[in-house]
């Protein structure tokens, strides 16, 4: 390669232990991953009243619903994010190992059932919210002592309110302003 010419923004690992195909990180993947983790983290700190109780509003959730778009890296950006703030939020290792696997689970499984049309994306959109809703719905019954029943309803409402609406609505006006369209786009090439 000559000097100043770059080839492609991917690189390629190999990886034996996965049956030797190659992972092909792409620079804007990581970078997204960056930025998201960064709004998530900042989002949960800057509202962090509502954000740390057993009836939580956690605005910065509408961003988990970006996964069907963005796919990976709003999973892996969301799941760092949440890390990051629940360490600030002082509820302890559950609390932080938790929340970003719950975060990165219900991402991941977003990205896979969502892909499609509106009501796939919506259904998408509902996967995430049960898989947020039993994880820290479950954990926070234990770390506040109160029943679970208590910890999983005070989880949902607040998911609903932050994936099912301002994440669903914020998902399709990306869709529908054709950014959706053009990620995917460029994701092809």
């Amino acid at each position: 390669m000559l000097a100043g010419e770059w080839t492609s923004t991917r690189s390629a690992i190999k990886t034996p232990g996965i049956g030797g195909e190659k992972l092909k990180i792409d620079s804007r993947d990581i970078a997204l991953c960056a930025v998201f983790a960064a709004f998530y983290a900042a989002g949960v700190v800057f509202l962090a009243p509502i954000s740390f109780s057993v009836y939580q509003v956690r605005v910065a959730d509408a961003l988990l619903p970006l996964s069907m778009i963005f796919g990976l890296p709003v999973a892996a950006g969301t799941g760092l994010g949440c890390l990051i703030a629940n360490v600030y939020g002082g509820l302890g290792i559950i609390d932080v190992i938790g929340g970003s696997v719950a975060n990165f689970v219900a991402c991941a499984l977003a990205w896979y059932v969502g892909k499609g049309g509106i009501t796939r994306r919506f259904f998408g959109s509902f996967v995430e919210t049960m898989v947020i809703t039993a994880i820290v719905g479950g954990y926070l019954s234990i770390l506040f002592e109160v029943p679970i029943e208590i910890g999983l309803f005070g989880v949902f409402i607040g998911s609903v309110v932050a994936i099912n609406v301002l994440g669903f609505i914020l998902t399709e006006g990306l869709h529908r302003s054709g950014i959706a369209k053009r990620h995917y786009g460029n994701k092809s090439s």
